[in-house]
């Protein structure tokens, strides 16, 4: 049994630290407090800084140190990583090479071609890089589609282990090689007494089959929700949908991560290449490029268009991609999520952001185990403000009832306009940090991280919170 002066002690810490915790909190707005309490969610699952750019101390800190999971704010860390160490002029290439002779626009032999991972061959940068192999005297391939992903070295991604949700287009995986950030648009069309899908892009060899039920008299709203898509069979050759579609709907479009990067890419390719009359005889193989010069080297968007798409519509695959390109970039191909995560680190160390609290999967943030503390995380704002690439870091992150992520958050509120944030959701967090402008005209770092089974109801507290921050609460 232990004795009376180690239970005194005992309970004298307990004291202590329940003073402590009164304290931190009593230098908090009330009004904060309050609404966290109301959303049941208790202070020490709450990690906030609050700091002007032009102070050398925080406003407000509380649980600075602890290591929480940020979310999707964890793209700041990427972000901020390659801006500094690729420049804002980065660009990802796309390597072709027509491997035989071309002549009267027939190429007789293979179209090769590699990627390197670039995230932004959206459908209409796939239809210019055709175009430019058209330039090039080539409209008929009378041979094989090689492509070669090796440029990536990642382990096979199971894209539903992280939620059951393998579809899903947060959960594409990345590719060394992959087009229209690996999505595949079907559109639901209303038919008489049934419901229509139809692909945008042709899918040979994949059966769709509709299973919905058309109801005629239900309002539209949360169509998405009633749809289910599933994969039938164990080669995954038919995509069935099920579940019930409101007349009233209309057309609607529904974007889905079907297949592996490489598939996506060639069909994708594939089908365009069709629609421009083009014709590809061959099958599509996974090969080597030859080692000779390219015929047609096809640059991205600079990264800072990148950045932009990324943080504002917090894309998980251009991330994760970013994140393997920085190591790959640093130490030599191919690259691996090591390679990207030993960069991440030298950079922000380098730069003096604490990486000894920072735990990296992805860099997306689409993680359970991913980790940063809130003091981190304004140490990195701090940095990004002193860096003459701050113009470019800032204005990627989404603007309060403005644009992104944020253009339905805090509408009517004295926030619209006033601050670029990074939102980050998952279950059980919540989180938020950017920069807020004050009615003074000052700008204020902020960091807000919530990690609890009820974070999605702190949206109340971080407005409050935000609102009092704007209005220079504190500020002298």
């Amino acid at each position: 049994m232990p004795s009376a002066k180690i239970k005194i002690r005992f309970l004298a810490g307990l004291l202590l630290a329940g003073l402590a915790l009164a304290a931190r909190a009593v230098d908090l707005p009330p009004a904060f407090t309050v609404a966290l309490t109301q959303a049941g969610i208790p202070l020490d699952h709450v990690a906030l800084v609050v700091q002007p750019l032009d102070a050398a101390a925080p406003l407000l800190s509380h649980n600075a140190d602890a290591a929480l999971n940020p979310a999707s704010v964890m793209k700041l860390v990427t972000s901020f990583a390659a801006l500094h160490q690729l420049g804002p002029g980065y660009v990802w290439t796309t390597d072709v090479w027509a491997d035989g002779p071309i002549a009267e626009g027939v190429l007789n032999g293979n179209l090769v071609i590699k990627g390197y991972g670039d995230p932004t061959l959206t459908l209409e940068r796939m239809w210019l890089l055709q175009r430019e192999l058209r330039a090039r005297g080539i409209r008929h391939i009378r041979g094989r589609l090689v492509l070669d992903s090796s440029y990536f070295n990642v382990p096979a991604i199971d894209p539903g282990a992280f939620d059951d949700e393998p579809l899903a287009l947060y959960n594409a995986v990345p590719g060394a090689l992959v087009a229209n950030f690996n999505a595949m648009t079907l559109r639901l069309r209303p038919d008489a007494d049934r419901v229509l899908i139809v692909p945008d892009i042709a899918l040979p060899g994949v059966a769709l089959t509709s299973h919905l039920v058309l109801n005629e008299d239900a309002g539209c709203n949360g169509w998405r929700s009633a749809v289910k898509p599933t994969f039938a069979g164990p080669t995954q050759v038919e995509l069935s949908v099920t579940g019930r579609y409101a007349r009233g709907c209309g057309e609607q479009a529904m974007m889905l991560s079907l297949f592996e990067p490489a598939a996506t890419f060639d069909f994708i390719f594939r089908g365009l290449w069709a629609e421009s009359g083009g014709t590809l005889d061959g099958a599509t193989v996974a090969g080597a490029a030859p080692k000779a010069e390219p015929l047609l080297r096809f640059a991205s968007e600079p990264l800072t268009g990148a950045l932009n798409r990324l943080n504002k519509y917090s894309n998980n695959l251009m991330t994760r991609n970013l994140f393997l390109t920085l190591g790959a970039e640093r130490e030599g191909a191919p690259a691996t999520l090591e390679k990207g995560e030993r960069t991440v680190r030298e950079v922000l160390a380098h730069r003096g952001v604490p990486v000894n609290k920072l735990v990296l999967e992805n860099g997306a943030g689409l993680s359970r185990i991913e980790r940063i503390s809130a003091d981190a995380l304004n140490q990195l704002l701090r940095a990004a403000y002193n860096s003459p690439l701050f113009s470019e870091f800032e204005s990627a992150l989404p603007i309060v009832a403005i644009d992104g992520t944020l253009k339905r958050r805090f509408n009517g509120s004295p926030l619209t306009g006033n601050a670029h944030l990074k939102t980050g959701t998952l279950r059980d967090v919540s989180a938020l940090a950017g920069y807020v402008y004050t009615v003074q005209g000052r700008r204020v770092a902020f960091v807000m991280l919530v990690n609890h089974p009820g974070a999605r109801r702190s949206e109340a507290a971080q407005q409050v919170l935000l609102e009092w921050v704007q209005a220079g609460g504190g500020a002298p």
